[in-house]
This record gives structure tokens, sequence and C-alpha cells, in this order.
């Protein structure tokens, strides 16, 4: 079990995170925040790239700072760029990140065998990574995170840049890879992980806002969310949300206090309208 007991981070006067509790044990943990709310902070902390100003991260009971190696050797770390040669192949590539994680020659072979089968790059294990789209790179970074075989899975943006079909092809590849562990996945792109986080971690004014399985905070919006092609008609305070185009109409999707169902059609709120609605402020 990873646990954070009210864990403070400071800059100076600045404070990036404020008295933040959690407790994760296995599954997908999404950070869902607008940049700058504090996500890659708490990642650079579970990383221990830096560390709390006050407050304890603790890896089944013990703090991770007196661990020092015994607990980096439990992390995969994906940054959100991670380096690479572009001259190298996948294989070459991990057989050198292998080596500077100190795995054995042996089990190293036999480990990215498996991996590059499981990210999907059997292929092009030998082909030079320079023609690699960004989607391929990201499954080389995912591989080289899983070397060590980690109990904890760190992923910061994953899937910035890439493509709606790789994106899918990541999402499908995190979800296999939670199974035995725990994944902690940053992003502020809500399709990324509504259909596979096991508990999404809202941040807002830098402290910990919610902790909650998706369904449930989606909850948090029941009753608030509607549709009409006829925005004139409400009368109400509202927030717009989205736009969608329907047989040549313009169909706004917006939250609302007040009942507004004779005059709109109520709507199943998702994860991107609590995004909107909660961080109306900064986005």
């Amino acid at each position: 079990m990873l646990t954070l007991n009210n864990v403070t981070k400071n800059y100076g006067k600045f404070t990036a995170l404020d008295g933040i509790s959690l407790e994760f044990t296995g599954g997908v943990y999404a950070l869902l925040s607008p940049n700058g709310a504090g996500k890659t902070t708490l990642i650079k902390m579970l990383t221990t790239l830096i560390f709390p100003t006050s407050g304890e991260i603790l890896w089944n009971g013990d703090e991770i700072v007196k661990l020092d190696a015994r607990y980096r050797g439990v992390i995969g770390y994906l940054p959100q760029d991670f380096g690479y040669y572009r001259s190298h192949s996948p294989r070459e590539f991990l057989r050198y990140i292998a080596a500077v994680k100190c795995v054995p020659r042996d089990a190293a072979r036999r480990k990215i065998d498996e991996l590059i089968e499981v990210v999907g790059l059997s292929d092009v294990r030998d082909k030079k990574m320079r023609k690699f789209s960004g989607g391929m790179i990201q499954r080389v970074g995912i591989a080289q995170a899983m070397l060590n075989d980690p109990q904890i899975l760190i992923l910061d943006e994953p899937t910035a840049g890439l493509d709606p079909k790789e994106r899918v092809r990541f999402r499908n590849l995190i979800s296999s890879l939670s199974k035995d562990r725990i994944v902690i996945l940053s992003t502020h792109i809500v399709s990324d992980i509504e259909t596979i986080a096991s508990r999404v971690i809202m941040f807002r004014d830098h402290k910990l806002m919610t902790n909650d399985t998706p369904a449930a905070i989606c909850d948090s919006l029941a009753g608030k969310v509607y549709e009409t092609d006829n925005l004139a008609a409400i009368t109400a305070p509202y927030l717009a949300l989205t736009e969608r185009q329907d047989g040549g109409r313009t169909i706004t999707r917006f939250a609302c206090e007040s009942d507004c169902s004779a005059v709109a059609a109520a709507a199943a709120p998702n994860l991107e309208d609590v995004f909107l609605y909660v961080y109306r402020d900064a986005v």
C-alpha cells in the first residue's frame, strides 16, 4: 500500500499541494486536474525526485525516504517526455535501460522479449526508432518502465500528442497492466481515464477535492445536466459545457442548478461535464 499522510509541498511562499492524504492499493488511479493544479508535483514526490515540505509518504508502512533505493526498485516511471536514442532499436534501448536499472542480463533478455510482445512492437523490435510514431515511442516508454516488474507504475501525461487510435491502444495497454499493481496516471484528457480508472483524484486550490469512482463523481452532477437546441429559452443561470451538431442543429449541453426539464432534455452527466463544471474558472 502506498500512503500519503497530510503531505504539503511548498516552493518558497507558494504552496503547490496542501495537506494531501491518500491511499493507493491496486488498479488505475487517475489524477485529473487542469495544468498547474499539482499533478506533476505529486508525481515527482512519489518518484522521489522531490520531497514533501511536511507530512510523510509510506510504502507498506515505511517512509519512502528511508527505504531509498529499495523503494525506487518497486517503481516504474514514464515521464511526459522521456529521453531515448533515435538511432537505437527498441531492443537495443531496453537492453541499455535494463543495464542502468541493474537487471541481470539473462533476466533482462527474457523480460525485454516479453515486454516487446506485450506493447505490440514485435514487428519493429530491431528497427531504428527515428521513424517511429509518437504512439510507438510511448509504447517503448511503457516497456522501459516495466523492466523491473514494478509494483507501482507511474505515468505522467502518457497520451499527450497521440492520435485517437494510439490513445485507445494505450488505454487498453494500461488497463491490462493494472491487474496486479498500482497504476497512477496523470492527465487532463478526460476520455483517457473515463473507462479504465478505478478511482479519480481531483485537486482544487492545491487541496484534495475528491477521491472517488468515476460513477460516484458523475453522480455529483445528477439532475443538473441538460441539452437543448434553443439556449435562448433557458432563463435560469447556467454553464455551457459543450456543443455538437445533430441534423443541422447545434445542440448545446449545459449545467444548471434549476430544473430545466420543461425546456431542455435531461442528460446523464459524464466526467467531462464534471471537469468543466468544477474547473469552470480555470479552463
